[in-house]
């Protein structure tokens, strides 16, 4: 799916006061080759580019994701690892929320209209424009329940249903 072509971002970039750089295109390929429902922390996307024979330093990956999240071509999203998973912002035609499982980090997507209505009103109220508007549901999945969640549950434990996904999508 190529959203963002390299004249596009170009002109993105500069009506932000930005220049487009061959890193930060790079970056944006990752995204736009990325199956849909992933998301990539700053410290995945270097391994992909390292894995891609990319010569683009971590403290880069960070600048230009946060770029990119701030000016509304990438979601910044805060899922349950404790540091931050990006996207393609895609509100027209990919616009989700996430529900997300603090124990076993298993995250789902899901759409809900009413959701995106009420961020519009509220921006069209507040007369601002809006770059985005996400949801995340935190929830305990019932099989991390069903082993005693939150004490009961050890600190190595893996979801037999997240992770089994996890090897149907490996194989």
């Amino acid at each position: 799916m190529n959203l963002y072509s390299a004249n596009s971002l170009k002109v993105e970039l500069n009506q932000r006061g930005c220049r487009l750089t061959p890193q930060r295109e790079t970056i944006l390929s990752v995204f736009q080759n990325l199956q849909q429902g992933n998301h990539l922390s700053a410290e995945e996307l270097y391994r992909t580019l390292q894995n891609q024979g990319e010569r683009i330093g971590l403290s880069t990956v960070y600048r230009t994701l946060h770029l990119l999240a701030r000016i509304g071509i990438l979601r910044e999203l805060e899922l349950a690892e404790g540091h931050k998973h990006y996207e393609l912002n895609l509100p027209e035609l990919h616009h989700h929320h996430h529900l997300v499982c603090i124990q076993c980090h298993k995250t789902f997507e899901f759409s809900d209209e009413s959701i995106l209505k009420i961020g519009k009103k509220q921006v069209e109220k507040a007369g601002v424009e809006l770059l985005d508007c996400q949801l995340t549901v935190r929830a305990v999945c019932l099989e991390a329940l069903r082993e005693g969640w939150p004490s009961l549950v050890p600190s190595n434990w893996l979801c037999p249903r997240y992770h089994s996904e996890i090897d149907e999508e490996i194989s």
